[in-house]
């Protein structure tokens, strides 16, 4: 179906069909109940908080558990937050963070996976990119250089393509 022939099916109900066809939607599918329950009472301070609990302990596990340093993680929930229309700055400092918390982790422990740091740049780029379609780069300045020179302390063996991004923005 169109969005043409569904604008011409919604002309033609009720106010009460379509009432009833939104309640159906709210209760069949989680996504629309998500995005409901964010329209109406958005707490977005409280799911950023959970978020990045999340994330850190992707690095930093609560239960002793060995830990996973999936990127995946942030990503999902960044994905989230766009869909649901989050504010702009609050992605961009869950983007950050998730950076980081990896760069904290790396300096605490030996990395060898190249994919880990081709990640974490791949998370770098977007970051940017990102910040800087949104306007808000002047924001996220200082937490972008400073997760450059973390890249080159810790001796990144993909710290040039880190400086590359950086030297743009100067």
């Amino acid at each position: 179906m169109s969005k043409r022939e569904l604008k011409k099916y919604l002309v033609e109900l009720t106010k009460a069909q379509l009432e009833e066809q939104l309640l159906e939607l709210y209760d069949k599918f989680i996504p629309v109940k998500t995005y409901y329950d964010f329209a109406f009472n958005p707490k977005e301070d409280k799911l950023i908080q959970e978020c990045k609990v999340k994330i850190a302990n992707e690095y930093y596990p609560i239960k002793g558990k060995r830990p996973k340093a999936r990127r995946s993680t942030a990503q999902k929930f960044i994905k989230h937050f766009i869909t649901l229309g989050v504010d702009a700055h609050l992605i961009a400092d869950v983007m950050f963070f998730s950076i980081e918390i990896a760069q904290s982790y790396s300096s605490e422990k030996i990395i060898k996976q190249e994919l880990f740091f081709k990640s974490m740049f791949t998370s770098f780029n977007q970051s940017v990119n990102f910040v800087i379609e949104k306007g808000i780069i002047s924001d996220f300045k200082q937490r972008i250089f400073k997760i450059k020179t973390n890249a080159l302390d810790q001796n990144w063996f993909n710290y040039f393509e880190f400086e590359a991004i950086t030297e743009r923005l100067e």
